[in-house]
């Protein structure tokens, strides 16, 4: 306990009761007491508290006015205002509002309004994230009681628990919770569930005595209780040795408030597009304002074209299209149970490349079972399973038998029910007469039955002390815990008179062994080979045992016999510089802290790699918010674990993520195909409108034209490709590498290539229909250019696949979006309106056919880019991780 005492206060301590306290500098963190090798009279003297009495009322109210009240303190929140103008520092918004200002200079107003809409919706969306994301920290409250049994003076008080200080003595008792951490001094049978904190999968046995090892996990700090933990069974006391923030609970708290944000692999991606986008706009805009005054046209003209071309360079439906793909990829995961908290992890999961399990509740299904038995007698180790306990049973509506009971006796009733032994039914005819509790010390329990005239007394309990005399036993014992088991030895004894306990020197039969354990998950082991599949590394972090880690790892296939377990005090002891060497190669930690959780999430990232982080208790809470994305149980998990979180699964099913993984793959692709698509159309119109100049061409399209095919082709049909399905083969390739930006090397060459091809083609059309003599070459120009890029929406379907390899009617959206496209084209030449507004005429047949023609290139050339460059590249298409799953 390093952190009990906090540096540079003043603490005041009565070192005997009823003394006047002293005030003294509290010790250097090294010098503090290690409270569980510390004897309990000692503990209580370095308290300045008593073990029967307490503190004094007078010392309580001291201390609780210098430390404070037992609470989780927050950081002072961001206001409102603060949190809004945050939302407005990023380069893309700051880039859009430039846009916005130039497209209102621009005389377009509609263009500008719909710029700042999308930012304030934006700025709306951000604002309600941070807003819930507050909540993680305040959920950490509500797992202290409101109400504590406290003595002082002597006498037993019921306190609220935020009155609790350093030094009260405490008593806890089943199903209560833990108030804060206690060394504990008096034990009755306590069992205290930790998993929530430690993520031990079994209730943890208490104890007073002082221990022989300090520096141990929590897991298996026997004489210690701490704050937020459920009693399980039987009650104690102890001395309160730290409150609030504190706590092992508050340091949870306090690593989550410390956490720094980490942006998602789309926010960094974005940003960079942001920057290299606004520089380039900045520069052709120059370079065409210039050409055009030496070319002699007017300026205002130029101005206006160099504004307009400005509007379309920058893609200012991306944060809308990145939007609705985040929703409806988001609509779609909850299809699978798995629930979205905040919209750009939808694409973050996309980019994992580890996923940091917790076992229990994650991969286990968080409650015992038996799993095994051991007997020459499989009727009479029933019949002792159902009838050695003190589970009770009620039926329901439907006549079924509820059970309800402590958690290892529970899993016996619940085998022995399934296998038609119950207790009620059985004790008809062997009433049970005598019970000897379990405890602790004895490590066992006896219940004694009359059977025919005889009494029959069934002992269960810990094999050491049942199979003593046994070593026939005791090696098959030994063999079932050797394979991460819990195991309980049953025995019986018969005799004539009622015994008056259930000491029996040896004279016992030995019925059998059973062994007990929180399996895994049905589901887990193809959900860790379909991560496999996509190139995604799974690694168990647990606070278990790590015999019990290495053996649901084994059963799941996420580790094999050659992997290490890493231990949290083997981590400890090693450097950073140390420990990044073995990161990458270590499956399974076990008996970590919720800090060397974050050590190794740090860790991972800081090996350029993009990590989620699943889990159910409070002990994850740190680890979910800092990892690239956390995955919370929606179950069995805790509100801290939720609320920390960025993805809920509904149904507590590891499998839920594949999907997830899946659909955020499935959001990246399509963001790339929309950029892909809108740059090499933008990129078409610069060149367009940069070389006719220079090559002696007047200038191609005026400024509203320019606009209508930027709001043409970057609008419905841009917007319809977040509709596409996942590709073939999109599980069955590797993440994205989280260095690698939007802009890629295949992108940048797809984006030069099919907008040089397409302003080349524009040109030869301006060419031609000048050298034929034709006063409407301008609208054939406007149509040719319009026509190509609704070509090139089709296109970019499938950056590998040809399109006669897919179906079109699977994307009926970006069908219907290119027909009204080309429809509403249509009406601008062939009305009158539209010729007056944007100065066109109409097309003859023949012309409008040609135009149609000319257009069809870009499809083609299309179709003979991939069948080049992709031959052979697309390997096996069909989904394995879907067919693992199914």
């Amino acid at each position: 306990m390093a952190d009990d005492y906090l540096p540079g206060r003043s603490w005041r301590i009565g070192r005997l009761f009823g003394r006047r306290p002293l005030s003294v500098e509290a010790p250097d963190l090294s010098l503090t007491p290690a409270w569980t090798t510390t004897s309990k009279e000692v503990a209580a003297n370095e308290l300045g508290s008593n073990l029967r009495f307490g503190l004094t009322s007078q010392e309580a109210g001291m201390r609780l006015a210098d430390d404070g009240p037992n609470i989780i303190s927050v950081q002072r929140k961001q206001g409102i205002a603060s949190l809004i103008i945050g939302q407005f520092k990023d380069a893309m918004i700051i880039v859009l509002m430039v846009a916005a200002v130039v497209a209102a200079i621009a005389g377009q107003p509609r263009d500008a309004a719909m710029i700042a809409a999308i930012l304030i919706i934006n700025a709306a969306i951000g604002v309600f994230h941070e807003l819930r994301a507050r909540q993680a920290i305040d959920a950490l409250k509500q797992l202290m009681p409101n109400r504590v049994t406290v003595i002082r003076d002597g006498k037993s008080n019921q306190v609220n628990a935020s009155e609790l200080v350093v030094g009260d003595l405490v008593q806890i008792d089943a199903g209560g919770q833990v108030p804060a951490d206690m060394r504990l001094i008096d034990v009755t049978d306590l069992e205290i569930d930790e998993a929530a904190l430690t993520g031990e999968s079994l209730s943890s046995e208490k104890s007073s005595a002082a221990l022989s090892h300090g520096g141990l996990p929590l897991g298996d700090q026997k004489n210690m209780a701490f704050g937020g933990t459920a009693v399980g069974r039987g009650k104690a006391r102890g001395l309160i040795i730290a409150t609030g923030g504190r706590t092992e609970i508050g340091k949870i708290a306090a690593l989550m408030q410390s956490g720094k944000t980490v942006l998602t692999p789309l926010q960094k991606r974005l940003a960079r597009l942001s920057r290299k986008l606004a520089v380039a706009a900045v520069f052709v805009c120059i370079i065409i304002f210039a050409v055009g005054l030496l070319r002699g046209h007017p300026p205002l003209l130029m101005f206006m074209t160099a504004a307009s071309v400005a509007v379309a360079a920058m893609p200012e439906a991306l944060p809308a299209v990145v939007t609705v793909l985040l929703a409806v990829g988001a609509r779609k995961m909850a299809r699978h149970n798995a629930l979205i908290r905040h919209l750009p992890a939808v694409e973050t999961l996309g980019s994992v490349t580890y996923i940091c399990t917790d076992k229990t509740g994650t991969l286990t299904q968080n409650k015992m079972h038996v799993v095994d038995m051991v007997t020459d007698s499989r009727d009479e180790l029933l019949t002792a399973m159902a009838l050695c306990s003190e589970v009770e049973g009620a039926r329901d509506d439907e006549n079924s038998i509820i059970l309800q009971g402590e958690p290892t006796e529970l899993a016996l009733a619940e085998y022995a029910l399934e296998n038609g032994y119950e207790r009620q039914q059985l004790e008809l005819s062997q009433p049970r007469v005598a019970t000897f509790a379990f405890s602790s010390a004895r490590k066992r329990m006896t219940t004694v039955h009359i059977n025919n005239g005889a009494y029959v007394a069934y002992t269960k309990g810990a094999p050491e002390i049942i199979l003593a005399a046994s070593a026939k036993w005791q090696e098959k014992a030994d063999a079932l815990a050797n394979q991460a088991m819990r195991v309980l030895a049953f025995a019986r004894h018969s005799s004539q008179e009622l015994p008056a306990s259930d000491e029996t020197d040896g004279n016992i039969e030995i019925i059998g062994l059973v062994g007990l354990q929180d399996p895994p998950r049905p589901e887990s082991a193809a959900a860790i080979a379909a991560c496999k599949a996509a190139g995604i590394e799974t690694v168990m972090i647990t606070g278990d045992h790590p015999q019990t880690a290495r053996a649901i790892a084994m059963q799941i296939g996420l580790a094999d016999s050659d992997d290490q377990v890493l231990s949290g005090a083997e981590l400890a002891r090693l450097t950073d510089e140390n420990f990044d060497q073995h990161v990458l190669g270590t499956k399974i930690y076990a008996r970590v802290d919720p800090a060397q959780k974050i050590r190794i999430v740090e860790a991972l990232q800081d090996r350029n790699q993009f990590v989620a982080m699943t889990g159910d208790g409070v002990n994850d809470a740190p680890a979910l918010s800092r990892a690239n994305i956390g995955v919370a149980m929606g179950k069995v998990g805790t509100d801290v674990a939720r609320d920390a979180s960025d993805l809920i699964l509904l149904d507590d099913n590891f499998a839920s993520i594949v999907w997830a993984v899946r659909e955020g793959r499935r959001v990246y692709d399509n963001i790339r195909k929309f950029i892909r698509y809108v740059l090499a159309c933008n990129l078409a119109e610069i060149l367009t409108i940069f070389f006719a100049p220079l090559l002696g061409l007047p200038l191609p399209l005026l400024p509203l034209q320019i606009l209508w095919i930027n709001l043409v082709t970057d609008g419905l049909p841009g917007i319809a490709l977040t509709a596409e399905r996942a590709e073939p083969d999109v599980m069955n390739r590797s993440p994205v590498p989280p260095e690698q930006g939007i802009f890629d090397r295949d992108l940048w060459i797809h984006i030069l290539f099919y907008g040089g091809f397409m302003a080349a083609v524009t040109l030869a059309m301006q060419y031609w229909s000048l050298i034929d003599g034709k006063d409407n070459w301008q609208t054939m120009v406007f149509t040719v250019l319009t026509f190509l890029q609704l070509g090139q929406a089709i296109a970019v379907r499938s950056e590998k696949r040809s399109i006669f390899r897919s179906n079109p009617f699977r994307n009926r959206f970006l069908i219907a979006t290119i027909l009204a496209s080309a429809a509403l084209h249509l009406v601008i030449i062939y009305t009158p309106t539209g010729q007056q507004l944007f100065r066109v005429s109409s097309l003859s047949a023949n012309e409008l056919a040609i135009c149609f023609l000319v257009s069809l290139s870009g499809l083609v050339i299309s179709e003979i880019w991939k069948l080049i460059r992709y031959r052979g590249s697309l390997g096996r298409e069909g989904d394995i991780l879907t067919e693992q799953l199914k």
